[in-house]
Formats: structure tokens, C-alpha cells, sequence
């Protein structure tokens, strides 16, 4: 009689058991499954039928056969490594659909056989959070960017204005009209306070991770970067040709100001030792992006280095001054707004360097 009374208490005990883990799977906000070790999905709770879109059918079913609806490949395998293993699993996983969870899978393990009888697996969407760690990502590399633009990008005005001082000293020696050379001073202090501005401007909107798009003219744009690479353009008696067929583009200014300037100044600084540089500018449309395209007729760049030329502090030639960072700056930039950077380039004959940079809408 008592041992029908055990019986009896033992049964009441599982059917409170099951009503209390049947109550938890009913309300939880959480998306989770209960496979159990014949891989059979015997539970599920209403946000995982939401999220995976199942149905009341698929209860009983081989997890093999609803795998598509949780649209993450490898599941099955993680199913079966942490059964066998008795080990707890997380880790951050993107579905089929581009959607981020937090996945945990826990062994159900029964603990009067020490044996693990299955698998519950919790989903927490996390997509937000990786859009937002994804977008501080962005943001610092821009905080970067700019750093390196500002120690690279000033040299050029900051060298034509030291060169206009000295200048302006030697006429004032030989008491010479200096108006001139007062008007072209002022320009060139301007253009470095439009550079310094436009390259450190990083306003609230950037914290809402908006891009300062705006429709930008390359004519002025290379009209700057002739400005401010003026003293090097008298000295090595570069020539510079243009043809804009694609006038504007709706993108950062600071970003394509800074690509034509370290383009045009690496045409005139890495010349040919025995001729003038000559150095052409192009922009066109080409499949969905504007090409801006900038070639010369000088050094040239060895085959097994057209790669290496962009990477931070790259140096090919130790006789020519430098930081190493124009073009990994020119490469981080295009590639951040969905673009690209190719190189053509002959040894001893000169080089054609293809931006390829996508507008913003």
C-alpha cells in the first residue's frame, strides 16, 4: 500500500513538473526549442513558432526536417556536439535571412543517470546590438581616417604657404609690390582652414551615423588639390589635364577632396627622374559608379608591390618624402562608402589609378 502511495506522489510530482515546464514554454518571451537525444523537436515556445514560423505539426518531427525554418546550416551539428559532449554552447550566429541571435544550446540532462536526454536552445535576437557595434566600428575607423588625413593631407598647403613666406620676404627685401603675393598668401591660409574644418568636422549627426553627403564637384575639387600642390606643381613643371564627363557625385566632400588630393599629389611626388610629369584626370560612369580615373607618365610601380602600395605606412621609395599613408587612406575611404580601387601600372612608363566610388542616394 505505501509503495502505491510513492507511486502515486512520484506521478503527481512529473504531471506538476510538466505543467510547470509547459507553463514556462507558454509564456516566455524568449524563442526556444526542446530536441531531445533522438534529434525529435518535442518542444517550442510561442516566439520560436513566430520567429520560425512552425506549427503545432511540427511537434514530433526529426529537427533535420524543420532545420530550413530555422535558417542557421550548422545547427544540427551544434545539436549533436553539445548532446554528446554535456556542455553548454554559445555563440553569436547570422541565419539565412541576415538576422544576428545569441544562440544557447544547454544539455537537458537527467541527473539520476547522468545523462543528457536532449537539448533546449535559446534565441536572443541581437540584431540591433551587432547593427550598432557595426556602426561604432564604422565611426571610429572614420575617427582614424581623419586623423591620418590631417597629418598627411596639410603638408601640401602648409608647404605652399612656407613657400609664399619666403617668397614674400625677398620682395620685401628688394621692396617689391607684395600684393600679389599677399592675395595668393591669404588664398592658401584659407584653403588650409577649409582642409583643417572639413577633415575634423564630425557633428552630432555622425553619432546617429549619418554621412554628410552632398552633391560635390570634381572640377573643384581637383581646382583645390591644384591649389594646394601648387609650389610642387611649379617646381617639377607638372602638366595637368582634365576631362570631367561626370561632373558631381553625391558623397562626403572631405572624403573625395582628400581621394583626388593624395592621387594628384602621388602623381607629381613618385615622377619619372628624366621627365616632366604628366598627369591626366578623368571621371565617367561605369556601371552603377562614378569612375574617377588619374594616370601618369611617371615611375611606375613594380607588379609583385601593386598591392602592398596600400597598405598603412607602405614606403616603395625611401628618396621621396612621405608618411605611407596617402593611399591606404584613399583605399579605406572608397571602400567604406561601397566602392573600390584598382591600379594599372608599367615600370619606368607610369601608372592609371581607377576610384571607383558609389554615390549615396
Amino acid at each position: 500500500m505505501e509503495q502505491q502511495h510513492k507511486k502515486t506522489r512520484a506521478h503527481r510530482k512529473l504531471i506538476e513538473l510538466n505543467d510547470e515546464l509547459e507553463n514556462y514554454f507558454s509564456n516566455t518571451i524568449i524563442p526556444q526549442l526542446f530536441v531531445d537525444a533522438d534529434m525529435i523537436l518535442r518542444k517550442f515556445t510561442p516566439p520560436a513558432m513566430r520567429h520560425f514560423r512552425l506549427s503545432a505539426d511540427d511537434i514530433g518531427r526529426h529537427i533535420d526536417e524543420v532545420a530550413s525554418n530555422i535558417r542557421f546550416p550548422t545547427i544540427i551539428e551544434n545539436i549533436k556536439e553539445v548532446i554528446k559532449s554535456s556542455r553548454d554552447l554559445e555563440k553569436e550566429i547570422q541565419t539565412t535571412d541576415k538576422r544576428w541571435y545569441q544562440m544557447n544550446i544547454l544539455p537537458y540532462i537527467i541527473r539520476k543517470e547522468n545523462r543528457t536526454n536532449g537539448v533546449i536552445i535559446t534565441f536572443i535576437d541581437i540584431n540591433d546590438r551587432i547593427d550598432v557595434l557595426r556602426r561604432y566600428e564604422k565611426l571610429n575607423k572614420r575617427y582614424e581616417g581623419i586623423i591620418f588625413s590631417l597629418s598627411h593631407d596639410i603638408k601640401g598647403p602648409i608647404s605652399n604657404i612656407e613657400g609664399l613666406v619666403n617668397v614674400l620676404k625677398g620682395a620685401r627685401a628688394g621692396e617689391a609690390d607684395t600684393g600679389p603675393i599677399m592675395d595668393m598668401l591669404s588664398l592658401s591660409v584659407s584653403n588650409l582652414r577649409k582642409t583643417v574644418v572639413e577633415l575634423a568636422d564630425i557633428g552630432e549627426s555622425d553619432t546617429d551615423f549619418a554621412r554628410a553627403a552632398e552633391r560635390v564637384n570634381f572640377g573643384n575639387m581637383v581646382e583645390d588639390a591644384q591649389l594646394a600642390l601648387k609650389d610642387r606643381i611649379y617646381e617639377t613643371g607638372a602638366q595637368i589635364r582634365t576631362e570631367i564627363n561626370e561632373p558631381e557625385i553625391n558623397l562626403s566632400r572631405r572624403n573625395v577632396r582628400s581621394v583626388v588630393y593624395n592621387l594628384l599629389s602621388n602623381a607629381i611626388k613618385y615622377r619619372a627622374p628624366d621627365r616632366a610629369p604628366e598627369i591626366f584626370i578623368r571621371t565617367e560612369a561605369s556601371d552603377g559608379y562614378t569612375l574617377l580615373s588619374v594616370s601618369d607618365n611617371g615611375a611606375g610601380i613594380e607588379e609583385d608591390k601593386r598591392e602592398a602600395i596600400f597598405e598603412r605606412h607602405a614606403r616603395l621609395r625611401n628618396d621621396v618624402e612621405g608618411t605611407g599613408l596617402g593611399l591606404f587612406i584613399v583605399k579605406r575611404m572608397v571602400e567604406d562608402t561601397g566602392g573600390r580601387v584598382e591600379v594599372e601600372s608599367r615600370l619606368g612608363e607610369g601608372s592609371t589609378f581607377r576610384v571607383y566610388l558609389k554615390g549615396e542616394q
